[in-house]
């Protein structure tokens, strides 16, 4: 069985730059044997985290929406890969509420001791970030890079590698810009072989 891949989409567009880069850096780790799942963190039925705490005790959330068939997914895989634009010099909102949802992860890694992702796949777990920007800003990453950083950190995935474009307000079209888009499928691809040489 190949290496297992989550590939998320934080961004509200489904078919804008994001999703664009996205699906080629999933089609690099498809060409390179891994199985990915493409998750379109707008589509999901979640709210906010409330810090009810209830995870504190448990495994699982104690408000009931699509966060519920999530937290398994994340288990067992081998990989992520993240996609999102900059907005507000952070991330959107949507994905932000999702990244916090996982405090089911957190709870059970530092305040339990009792991480889910079992022991043998905590230190071979990667993720890569592919992020755009309207901005042409040296510091318009910084925001959202502490908080994937983070992410990663809580579902024990190591940052493996990014790709973070700039000035798309110049750019406008991925679609126009073939050698990023290539990017892109390299990354995706790399991301495969690296973990499909770890099986």
């Amino acid at each position: 069985m190949g290496a297992k891949i989550i590939a998320l989409l934080g961004s509200p567009l489904l078919n804008g730059n994001t999703a664009k880069l996205l699906d080629r850096a999933i089609q690099g780790a498809r060409e390179a044997g891994a199985e990915v799942e493409r998750i379109e963190v707008t589509n999901l039925n979640i709210r906010a985290c409330r810090e009810i705490m209830f995870c504190r005790e448990h495994e699982t959330c104690a408000m009931k929406d699509d966060m519920q068939g999530i937290y398994g997914k994340f288990r067992d895989i081998d990989g992520v890969i993240l996609a999102t634009p900059v907005m507000t010099m952070g991330i959107p909102g949507m994905l932000k509420s999702f990244i916090d949802r996982f405090q089911v992860y957190f709870m059970a890694k530092y305040v339990r001791k009792k991480p889910l992702v079992v022991e043998e796949k905590r230190k071979s777990r990667l993720g890569l970030y592919l992020g755009i920007s309207g901005m042409n800003l040296p510091s318009v990453f910084d925001g959202a890079k502490m908080t994937v950083h983070a992410f990663f950190d809580i579902i024990d995935v190591q940052y493996w590698d990014d790709l973070l474009i700039r000035d798309m307000d110049t750019l406008q079209d991925l679609s126009r810009h073939p050698e990023l888009m290539d990017d892109a499928y390299a990354k995706g691809r790399e991301l495969g072989r690296h973990l499909m040489g770890r099986e």
